[in-house]
């Protein structure tokens, strides 16, 4: 019996995997003792990603695809995206590498606003290649800085009710961040800190970027999912046995 059970496990994660219907409990990991329900600390973003043997597998099974030009970059976006929409509806953040196509298209989608948010300084700074205009050049650097602040905080949101509004709306998405308050720059300071320390990956002749990096990615969303859950109202998971019930969120006003 002891002998099938390799088997029987491989077929259930099998089924999790292509399956479109919400994931049966079979599918549910063990509960993240670091979850949304805690305090946002250093300490507790960097352990996030390393915190089972279940997330460590996914970090593994993530910096493998990025050998998947572009393809697998979409893919551990779409994975995140995943990680971080279940934590706000107080399920375990693992597994989540399941439905891959509805994963690639949500990586797709992300990517976009992306392109739409950096193809206004990209631009100017084409510009001032071409005429070393200074205007254009601070300009450009400041749409530049505009563009990733405002991300994380599309991004996050988006993850919450995969509306692209929440994507392709420049005001929309700058005004969560501004909502967000100190602790959205709390939370940058981390994902910082993380991205300084992922490029220690490169030491590894270059190869362990491909962990380090999707390490980095996802201490950045939980850091920014930690961020909007308390003001939005996003039920964040309690700490205690797998199938305890979610406590609410403590709220408040940020309109």
């Amino acid at each position: 019996m002891e002998r099938c059970r390799p088997l029987g496990y491989i077929l259930r994660r099998l089924a999790c995997f292509h399956s479109d219907a919400p994931p049966p409990a079979s599918c549910n990991g063990p509960q993240a003792a670091i979850d949304l329900s805690g305090p946002l600390t250093l300490r507790r973003a960097f352990r996030f990603p390393l915190q089972t043997a279940l997330s460590r597998r996914e970090l593994v099974t993530g910096g493998w695809l990025l050998l998947l030009p572009f393809v697998g970059w979409l893919l551990n976006m779409g994975h995140r995206i995943a990680m971080v929409r279940a934590m706000h509806e107080g399920r375990s953040p693992w597994p989540a590498w399941r439905r891959w196509r509805a994963q690639l298209r949500h990586g797709l989608i992300t990517w976009l606003g992306m392109v739409m948010y950096y193809a206004p300084s990209l631009g100017l700074g084409a510009l001032t290649w071409g005429t070393g205009s200074i205007v254009a050049a601070a300009a450009a650097g400041v749409l530049f800085v505009l563009a990733t602040v405002a991300i994380p905080g599309y991004m996050t949101h988006y993850c919450r009710r995969l509306d692209p509004t929440e994507i392709f709306n420049p005001v929309k998405a700058l005004r969560r961040c501004i909502e967000g308050g100190r602790a959205y720059w709390h939370a940058w300071a981390i994902a910082s800190c993380a991205l300084a320390l992922s490029l220690l990956g490169l030491l590894a002749l270059g190869v362990g970027f491909l962990w380090t990096s999707v390490w980095f990615w996802q201490v950045a969303g939980y850091s920014f999912a930690h961020v909007f859950t308390q003001p939005f109202a996003a039920p964040a998971r309690t700490s205690g046995p797998p199938g305890a019930a979610s406590a609410p969120a403590l709220t408040r006003s940020c309109s």
